[in-house]
């Protein structure tokens, strides 16, 4: 039997196991598979064990919903930090680690997490779209307008084109709907379908933002599955640092299945 808490950060939802004990075996991806899979296991975009590791209050180790370990997620990381506060291993501030290496995070009164994303290294602006790593990759492309925007099809294929197909990319649509203030649809990989939040997605299309509309910091953005905001410090020409993913993470419930 496995104990299992779960978690939903603006609607991108994950299966939570304490891993402590290093128990859980890390390469049966069908297992994983299973617990993710929405009719015949508890269902979630992705799976995070919390383990141990010196010298930070926990190891963030995640599982894209196809079973097989996966980058960095942001709305991940801040349901792993609301779950490790739960556990008891910090109190308000906390220093994890996770696919894309050392990251700090701060839970406040109102349970609201404020995850420190690690900075994009180089940042490619093409005619019609931006490509850069956040955590994860990420292809940003702004609309004029998302609505009716089929996110899945139109997603699907720049996730399966030429360049993408082998590694994946995540895709990003974006719309401006204010001064500091966008709307974006993500079709993620490893989940290969349209998931209703994406932590790193909305970084890189506030970061996209920034460098196209001249968009400042803070920048507010609704996603299908509620709110988030993304703060920034613009160091140099497509250079930042100081990168503040912030939102809700949300304890949805826990329980025991067998697998």
């Amino acid at each position: 039997m496995i104990n299992f808490w779960k978690y939903q950060g603006a609607g991108n939802d994950f299966v939570m196991i304490d891993d402590r004990e290093n128990k859980f075996d890390i390469n049966d991806y069908k297992k994983v598979a299973f617990l993710c899979d929405r009719r015949f296991g508890i269902g979630g975009d992705g799976l995070i064990l919390i383990r141990l590791k010196e010298g930070y209050d926990f190891d963030m180790v995640y599982f894209n919903a196809d079973g097989h370990l996966g980058s960095m997620c942001g709305n991940g990381g801040r349901c792993a930090v609301r779950f490790a506060h739960t556990l008891g291993l910090f109190e308000t501030k906390t220093k994890f680690w996770a696919a894309d290496g050392e990251h700090e995070a701060e839970l406040d009164e109102s349970n609201t997490v404020h995850l420190k994303m690690n900075p994009p290294g180089e940042i490619e602006v093409n005619a019609d779209h931006y490509f850069m790593d956040t955590g994860s990759p990420h292809y940003v492309r702004f609309e004029n307008t998302l609505e009716n925007f089929d996110t899945v099809e139109e997603g699907k294929a720049i996730r399966h084109n030429e360049r993408f197909n082998e590694e994946g990319t995540n895709v990003n649509f974006a719309e401006v709907t204010g001064d500091q203030a966008l709307t974006v649809y993500t079709f993620e990989r490893g989940v290969e379908d349209e998931t209703l939040a994406c932590g790193t997605g909305v970084t890189a299309c506030a970061i996209a933002a920034n460098i196209e509309k001249g968009m400042a910091s803070p920048i507010a953005v609704r996603v299908k599955g509620g709110n988030l905001a993304v703060g920034f410090n613009k160091v140099e020409d497509k250079k930042y640092d100081n990168i503040i993913l912030s939102g809700p993470a949300t304890p949805v419930f826990e329980g025991k299945i067998d697998a």
